[in-house]
């Protein structure tokens, strides 16, 4: 029985990539030898993967690892402090209402490629730190997402027939089935065709997709 419910962020949760890429474009503009621009679009298609990837895809005319990775760094900075001061909600409709109403029958928790401080931030903005029994990330781990999935799995005692990850991409399935768990796909999010066993068109959907996705496995 599905006790443990793990969720991606981006695409997920919210969409946070017009907000970043503005972070992302500053710390552009202050490095030399860098000239890509950054669009939400382009965020959306790179979500999801290691921030190393992501650096590696974006910032490859710059040879220099050193220089690549201060890149990537002030841009998490700006990121951070953009989407801090931003005052509008950029949560999905009835993410916040849906993650308390899952929270009364399940376990909630967050794994995302991100940076360290990132899930953090997206608890505090959506006001949904309360209902996040334990979250782990990338800038944690070092790690791909399937195995940071089973980290925190492990840490918290939880099988693989009590959890469920929730995510946006195939890059999510492919985690999820790497740690040996079923995958919920948010039709809503940044990825599309995803194969999955259960999938949703809106938040709200998600109750009802677990319970669903329970009778399957019975």
């Amino acid at each position: 029985m599905i006790k443990a419910l793990i969720f991606d962020v981006d695409g997920t949760l919210w969409d946070s990539t017009p907000v970043v890429a503005n972070g992302w474009n500053r710390a552009i503009a202050e490095t030399e030898g860098c000239h890509v621009v950054i669009t939400p679009q382009v965020l959306r298609r790179e979500f999801g993967q290691p921030m190393d990837v992501i650096a590696d895809h974006l910032f490859g005319e710059i040879a220099d690892m050193g220089k690549r990775q201060a890149l990537l760094d002030k841009c998490c900075l700006y990121e951070h402090q953009l989407l801090k001061e931003h005052q509008a909600d950029i949560s999905y409709p009835g993410m916040g209402d849906g993650m308390k109403s899952l929270a009364e029958q399940y376990s909630l928790y967050i794994v995302s490629n991100c940076q360290c401080g990132y899930i953090e931030l997206v608890m505090e903005k959506n006001r949904i730190t309360p209902l996040i029994q334990d979250f782990e990330c990338f800038g944690n781990t070092g790690t791909c997402k399937g195995e940071t999935i089973r980290i925190l799995m492990e840490r918290n005692g939880i099988s693989k027939h009590e959890a469920v990850y929730i995510g946006d991409t195939q890059g999510d399935r492919e985690a999820a089935l790497m740690a040996g768990i079923p995958f919920i796909f948010v039709e809503y999010g940044f990825g599309q065709d995803v194969e999955a066993a259960v999938s949703v068109r809106a938040f709200g959907e998600l109750g009802d997709a677990v319970k669903k996705l329970d009778a399957q496995n019975r």
